[in-house]
């Protein structure tokens, strides 16, 4: 759990600093393939899942905020 632990808080920590310059559609495309990437990589227990997580996660992201800009 140790091991685990430091990457993703150094993680979460630099994708939030990371963010503050972003365009709302930037900042919902990363959202949405991190959290693809983790479920990915919970679902599948590998990187060949998270990968695919990511990628679908992007692409939700992206439309995600194309849905909300076209309100």
């Amino acid at each position: 759990m140790k091991k685990i632990l430091l990457p993703l808080t150094l993680s979460a920590t630099l994708t939030i600093t990371g963010c503050a310059n972003m365009s709302s559609t930037q900042q919902r495309t990363l959202s949405g393939a991190a959290v693809g990437a983790a479920a990915g990589a919970l679902i599948g227990g590998n990187s060949k899942g998270a990968l695919i997580g990511a990628g679908v996660g992007a692409a939700s992201g992206y439309i995600y905020d194309k849905h909300k800009q076209s309100k």
